[in-house]
């Protein structure tokens, strides 16, 4: 079939099927990566934010490889979805063989310019890799680990980032990465859990039960704001930070995760509830004012 189209046509068809299978969109994720540079006040220091953004960059290309490998491995279970069914690699827009020397030319590069830039940017890479690598062929079928693996991709972002920059990571920020992206996740597999359909193709979610993930959203979703309560409430804070409000924005991060949780039962047309946050005006306009107050408040006072 791709004989037939011309060629200048199938080579573009193809870089667009091959950017899609990439899924730019997700590389909002990787903003993670520039937590560290942001509260530790450095955001101005051409240093280290040109490094946080190399960081940015190589997690992108490392990231969009990982789903391509995963996307290749999962592409006959993916048929079978009403929604990943669509994605280039399952549909047959992308061949495995491009998509097996896209995903090899990304890590290649990432890899080798992150050991000539930062020797322990590229060896948390090489961990971020080995991670989804334990996550594709075996860690995704247990229940609640498979979210812990997930969780430990956010906390190599933060490291990444920090590693990159050489600023210390601190343990607040580190503890709420985990148990936010933990909460994350969780939604996610309770959303899915609540579309039959969706549930009879994943293996692992006939492991899950609908009360126990209740209860793990409520720890999971309170304990990234009891931490950011203490951050702002913290001796190291307040040297940053000099500001009575600043204990005042974590009604932002409040609202942020009673909105997640209600997106996570609600119906909408989007593949998870992650991406349905990223579509979603309130949730997004609440993060907008949490960062405006933050940065006024780190860089502006």
């Amino acid at each position: 079939m791709n004989a037939e189209v011309p060629p200048v046509l199938w080579s573009r068809a193809m870089s667009f099927a091959l950017l899609r299978a990439m899924r730019p969109k997700q590389w909002v994720k990787n903003l993670f990566i520039l937590a560290p540079l942001v509260f530790s006040k450095k955001l101005f220091d051409a240093d280290a934010s040109i490094a946080s953004a190399i960081a940015f960059l190589l997690f992108c290309a490392t990231s969009s490889a990982v789903y391509l490998l995963n996307d290749i491995a999962d592409r006959e279970k993916d048929r079978a979805h009403p929604q990943k069914r669509f994605r280039p690699i399952a549909s047959g827009e992308l061949s495995i063989t491009a998509a097996r020397r896209a995903a090899l030319i990304l890590l290649v590069g990432a890899l080798g310019a992150a050991a000539l830039y930062a020797p322990a940017l590229a060896l948390i890479l090489a961990g971020y890799l080995t991670l989804n690598f334990a996550y594709t062929h075996k860690l995704r079928e247990i229940p609640y680990l498979d979210v812990l693996c997930i969780a430990g991709g956010f906390e190599l972002r933060v490291l990444g980032g920090a590693a990159a920059a050489d600023i210390p990571a601190s343990g607040h920020l580190l503890v709420a990465t985990f148990f936010l992206a933990s909460f994350l996740g969780l939604g996610k597999r309770m959303h899915e859990l609540l579309e039959v359909s969706d549930a009879e193709r994943r293996s692992v979610l006939s492991r899950y039960d609908r009360r126990g993930l209740r209860y793990a959203l409520i720890v999971f979703g309170l304990v990234p704001i009891a931490v950011y309560l203490s951050y702002t409430l913290s001796a190291e804070t307040r040297a940053l930070i000099d500001s009575p409000q600043l204990p005042l924005t974590t009604v932002f991060p409040i609202f942020g995760v009673a909105r997640f949780m209600m997106l996570i039962t609600s119906g909408h047309e989007y593949e998870s509830p992650t991406e349905a946050m990223l579509h979603d005006a309130p949730f997004l306009l609440n993060f907008v004012l949490w960062a405006g107050f933050m940065l006024a408040l780190l860089y502006a006072f």
